[in-house]
């Protein structure tokens, strides 16, 4: 049994929230430079230009790379050997956020309630947080800060087995196309496929947190996602909409097993910005 205290979670976690802010990963950095490389607009190059001068302002000045730091999405994968000492998983990355997000002058985002608009008293809190318990005792937390705006554009369909591949495709294109300048391109987009409401929309999310570049293991889902990229890209939408050949960095499918009747399809939307950091324990 492995024994995690709670207070040393709160540590770590505050720690992440700041460095996804702070600090853009290598895997988006990278995808930037690709796409000066084969970007043929002008504006476009420029703008790509600008995107990793920003990122570097933010990490060596320790300042957020947007004013929108996100609401804090976690998947955490607990080992059924593991115990958190002190408290729970889900209070130890609450505190987390409230110390990291404050600690670091992260902008305050969320709201108590979401009619009334009354301002959450726990700074930035409460997180998103998704628990998958594991065999072992390790401990794995995934964050992402994720922005409000290309969190706006995102959708989900429940569309029927008669629709098929084709019907998946063109509402996946019609959302990027809708979502045009304001979820902040070039995009990563997040694909959930199967399972059922709620489920393609998790799976949708889960997707964002692989690193760009990694496609599906399935070689036939592989090739659906460069598909859709191209298509995505012949758009013209463009590094943050003002045409271009860079509409999306990267298109990322999660499936799973769905009812005989449904066809369930999510597609979350998340801007150049693509704040993911992973905690191992």
């Amino acid at each position: 049994m492995k024994v995690i205290a709670y207070d040393h979670i709160v540590e770590q976690v505050a720690k992440l929230c700041q460095e996804a802010n702070f600090d853009l990963g290598e895997d988006v950095i990278s995808a930037f430079r690709q796409a000066v490389e084969t970007e043929r607009s002008p504006i476009g190059k420029d703008i790509l230009l600008d995107l990793i001068e920003n990122a570097n302002i933010a990490t060596e000045n320790r300042v957020p790379m947007c004013q929108d730091t996100g609401v804090s999405v976690f998947i955490v994968e607990l080992g059924q050997d593991c115990f958190i000492k002190g408290g729970t998983i889900t209070n130890a990355i609450n505190e987390g956020v409230m110390k990291g997000y404050k600690d670091g002058y992260l902008r305050h985002s969320i709201v108590n309630n979401p009619l009334t608009r009354d301002k959450s008293e726990t700074y930035n809190s409460p997180a998103i947080i998704h628990i998958e318990m594991k065999a072992g005792d390790q401990l794995v937390i995934h964050m992402s800060a994720k922005g409000g705006g290309s969190e706006n554009m995102s959708a989900l369909k429940m569309l029927t087995p008669a629709d098929g591949i084709e019907g998946v495709k063109d509402f996946i294109l019609t959302t990027v196309e809708h979502a045009g300048p304001n979820a902040c391109p070039p995009l990563v987009v997040g694909i959930g496929i199967g399972g059922n409401f709620e489920r393609c929309a998790y799976l949708a999310k889960k997707s964002l947190f692989r690193p760009i570049g990694q496609h599906h293991p399935s070689p036939e889902v592989a090739q659906l996602e460069k598909d859709l990229m191209k298509n995505m890209n012949e758009m013209g939408i463009g590094p943050q909409g003002l045409g271009g050949d860079t509409t999306a960095l990267d298109v990322k499918i999660e499936l799973e097993p769905c009812h005989i009747a449904a066809l369930p399809v999510a597609v979350n939307l998340n801007c150049h910005a693509s704040r993911h950091k992973e905690l191992r324990m």
